[in-house]
């Protein structure tokens, strides 16, 4: 059993508030971790028992009395029963008295947003983080922010790389011996990720046109968000393909990064990007293997720039930092692919190479950015395909991607 990032910060939150509620997507190992902590006493409820779901849906306020302790799974298959919830902790306000998982985000719904305020944390938990997989604590955010990025292992480069990424982080993806099982394992989660879970949480007009649409998106990850061309491949308009964004964001297959900015500089672009969360997802929908990216190595830049990205998250999940992410892109196509805003304000800026050695002209938008951020810019990093760390000037250097995991 691999030791999650999120644990500590779930178990801190169960000693004070009386809901906590983990988030992510289906099969990313949060009923490993709430069944758990289940063993210390707690009862254990999932609503993908179909028998269990009816008595919720039909009688949500019934289905919670009595229950004290209580952990209950996919949550978001019942959202009234979050307003069962309301009622009972504000009749009984101690701690740590529902550990609830969901596979979609409940809490766009405004009346459950809102009658849980103040009363329950959520927390993020994606697949696991390559550091999870090795049993290792990073320290990366915590060195980036420093500046002090020197002594990483000796890093994980060039075909090894590849696979790494090719494999994502769902466990049983990873478990699997063999790529074509593993792709096997990816075409069937998706399948049901945009047949039953979507169908949870809203109505699809276009259901059977969704694949197409997530291919769509899967040859733009990294890339500025385009929603008139993304609804035009299905035939419906920018504000449905805004909400099939939206929803497709709500089960955790995509992520828009929003845009950083300033009013520093005038002309930069405030248009985020999507990216996949998973990239041995996004390559099965592209339908990379590992010897097509062997044989075209420019297949493998906006996988990387995607894994990063997750890679990035995963990491803040398990970190005392409180931070934001955002990329950088002016009207002159300088770039940081990921920036990094501390809650006092101090900025670091990440770029993803593919390639195994970096040049000056690859600093080009960290330059950019730590003018536009002068004091507030703490470090600037290109993560590149090599072991070494390699200064660039003032708060600048090259790095290998291993740094994420060591």
């Amino acid at each position: 059993m691999y030791q999650r990032f999120v644990e500590r910060r779930v178990e801190k939150a169960l000693s004070d508030t009386p809901v906590v509620l983990i988030v992510g997507p289906r099969r990313s190992g949060k009923t490993t971790l709430v069944r758990k902590l289940g063993e210390a006493g707690r009862t254990y409820i999932t609503l993908d028992d179909p028998t269990t779901l009816d008595a919720a849906q039909s009688d949500p306020v019934g289905f919670i009395r009595g229950l004290d302790r209580a952990i209950i799974d996919e949550v978001q298959r019942a959202p009234d029963l979050l307003l069962a919830i309301k009622k009972t902790v504000d009749e009984d306000y101690r701690p740590g008295r529902f550990l609830l998982t969901g596979s979609a985000s409940v809490l766009t719904l405004p009346r459950v947003a809102d009658s849980l305020a103040g009363r329950m944390e959520m927390l993020q938990m994606l697949p696991l983080a390559h550091a999870e997989v090795k049993g290792v604590t990073p320290t990366f955010l915590e060195r980036l922010f420093k500046g002090k990025l020197q002594g990483c292992q000796a890093g994980i480069t060039g075909d090894h790389l590849v696979k790494l990424v090719l494999l994502g982080g769902f466990p049983e993806a990873i478990s699997r011996e063999s790529e074509r099982r593993r792709q096997d394992w990816a075409r069937s989660y998706l399948t049901s990720v945009l047949t039953r879970d979507l169908r949870d949480i809203a109505e699809i007009e276009k259901l059977t046109e969704l694949p197409k649409f997530v291919r769509l998106l899967a040859e733009h990850s990294g890339q500025l968000v385009n929603y008139s061309q993304f609804g035009g491949s299905i035939n419906v308009s920018h504000k449905t393909g805004q909400r099939y964004v939206g929803l497709l964001e709500q089960v955790f297959l995509v992520a828009t990064l929003q845009p950083w900015y300033t009013n520093a500089l005038k002309r930069i672009a405030k248009t985020p990007k999507l990216h996949f969360l998973d990239s041995g997802l996004l390559a099965v929908t592209r339908g990379l293997s590992f010897d097509r990216v062997k044989a075209n190595r420019g297949e493998f830049g906006a996988l990387l720039k995607s894994f990063v990205f997750s890679e990035v998250l995963k990491l803040m999940s398990g970190s005392d930092l409180r931070l934001t992410p955002y990329h950088f892109r002016d009207q002159q196509m300088h770039e940081v692919d990921i920036v990094l805003e501390r809650d006092d304000g101090m900025i670091v800026g990440i770029e993803v190479k593919a390639a195994a050695t970096v040049k000056s002209s690859d600093f080009a938008g960290l330059r950019t950015l730590a003018e536009a951020c002068k004091e507030r810019f703490a470090y600037g990093v290109v993560l590149y395909d090599s072991a070494d760390v390699v200064p660039f000037g003032d708060r600048l250097s090259a790095a290998p991607l291993s740094c994420l995991w060591s």
